[in-house]
């Protein structure tokens, strides 16, 4: 909830009290250490990124408006005007105008390079063309997921989110009335206080509205991280291939289709296999006898309820598929129960799969529901309270350091000046257990919750100069 707390009262009720206040101060200040840049840098990161996708789009759609007409050209022709726009490329991917005076977009891809083009629909003449994943909402997501340094900004923000856990857990319990004191005390910022009380005030009621989304934002978040999200949440929450009723599949999984940092497939599905063209499986499709061709396909997606923006990936390879898709993961709608992939033979037509967020398990339909909300897809008053909450998290960190640094001592040694806990008392047990919970929640977390505390053990606290400095 908040980044680095008050003192405990100075009248406890009890010395058992007391105590246990204390040892959730230590955890809450020190977790907040840790935690509180990362929690700045993903406020500011996210703030970028949601207004660059309200101002242009997250691909770019709204850099160029078209004027309607009664109708469209052909797809081929869009198609080929992408296509020739780039020397030697072919087009891999079309997203569908998602308003009628939008652009038509086509990702063209040239050997390693991935150029977006926009298209008039109307005219088929080309409008721009940009480098695909070149633009600030790129860049924030990939610093808001990897810090620029691959799987070890993964792995920190993995665990600056594990112990976000513990910030909340802990900083509920010091926000709790104590000493006869009222709910209305916490509920209400005492606007009257001066100097830290002001700050304390702030922080704990700011605090306390805050967290809810922040542990939202945090379960959400790690559900995509490299070791709590890949290796548990996530693979055993994907949707089972074996419901396509025997397909043959690729060795390729829907993460294949995502672009970097960027994810462009459902949580529920990225760790799906892709099923594969060149059998007689399938159903429906595209009637016998018709070409599977761009234009085939996009009037069978408007055929069966694709409308306004959706997403197009053209076959890649001998057994690649046509996936006509809509989801919130893309920012295709504000309704993550419209999510709906669909995998069509290349040869035949014929529909191989057809999965839609009532397919999805309850780890895949919450976190359909989690990104929507995360990312401010759900319409203005998502991207209203989104813009307040991480504006709110950012204060919270600030404040935090601030009520740190008012309450230092005024002269003597450099400190950080942690609560101090004379002995463990009857409930270190209970403590215990909640980072023993924490450890085998968020493995990655409890490993360098377990390091600190072997550090603490074996080194800090027989270093006279380390046990002073750190409280």
């Amino acid at each position: 909830m908040s980044v680095l707390a008050e003192s405990p009262p100075t009248r406890p009720s009890a010395a058992l009290s007391r105590r246990f206040y204390t040892t959730a101060w230590r955890w809450h200040f020190y977790a907040g250490l840790y935690v509180a840049p990362f929690l700045i840098m993903l406020a500011v990161t996210g703030l970028l990124m949601l207004w660059s996708s309200v101002l242009v789009g997250r691909d770019g759609e709204k850099i160029y408006s078209v004027t309607p007409a009664t109708q469209t050209v052909s797809m081929a022709d869009q198609v080929a005007a992408a296509g020739a726009a780039v020397p030697g490329g072919e087009v891999v991917q079309y997203i569908a105008p998602r308003t009628a005076d939008g652009s038509a977009l086509f990702r063209v891809n040239a050997g390693d390079a991935s150029t977006m083009v926009a298209v008039d629909p109307y005219s088929g003449a080309v409008l721009g063309q940009w480098d695909r994943r070149d633009a600030l909402y790129d860049l924030a997501s990939n610093i808001h997921g990897t810090l620029l340094i691959g799987d070890l900004g993964d792995r920190l923000i993995e665990v600056a989110a594990g112990f976000g856990v513990v910030l909340i857990v802990t900083g509920l319990y010091l926000w709790w009335p104590r000493d006869g004191g009222g709910f209305s005390a916490v509920l209400v910022p005492q606007m009257a206080a001066r100097g830290r009380q002001l700050w304390k005030s702030l922080h704990m009621t700011i605090g306390f509205y805050a967290s809810a989304i922040l542990l939202v934002f945090l379960l959400s978040g790690l559900s995509w991280a490299g070791i709590w999200g890949d290796k548990f949440t996530q693979a055993w929450s994907t949707f089972p291939a074996a419901k396509w009723d025997n397909v043959p599949l690729s060795d390729a999984t829907h993460a294949s289709m995502n672009h970097g940092g960027i994810k462009d497939v459902p949580w529920a599905l990225e760790q799906t296999p892709m099923p594969a063209s060149g059998s007689h499986a399938g159903h429906g499709g595209i009637g016998e006898g018709q070409a599977v061709d761009a234009d085939s396909v996009v009037a069978f997606a408007r055929s069966i309820g694709f409308e306004n923006r959706f997403q197009l990936a053209f076959p890649s390879g001998d057994s690649g598929v046509w996936t006509i898709s809509r989801d919130t993961m893309s920012n295709d709608s504000g309704n993550p129960m419209s999510d709906r992939t669909v995998h069509i033979d290349r040869y035949t037509g014929r529909i191989l799969a057809d999965v839609g967020f009532g397919d999805y398990g309850a780890a895949g339909k919450a976190m359909a529901v989690g990104i929507a909300f995360h990312e401010g897809d759900m319409g203005a008053w998502n991207v209203a309270l989104l813009t307040v909450f991480c504006l709110s998290i950012i204060f919270l960190s600030v404040s935090g350091i601030v009520m740190w640094w008012k309450r230092r001592p005024k002269a003597g040694a450099a400190r950080l000046f942690a609560p101090v806990i004379s002995e463990p008392g009857p409930l270190w047990k209970t403590g215990a257990i909640v980072m023993l919970a924490v450890s085998l929640l968020f493995p990655l977390s409890g490993a360098a919750l377990i390091a600190v505390l072997l550090l603490d053990l074996l080194v800090i606290r027989h270093v006279t100069p380390l046990r002073r400095a750190l409280g």
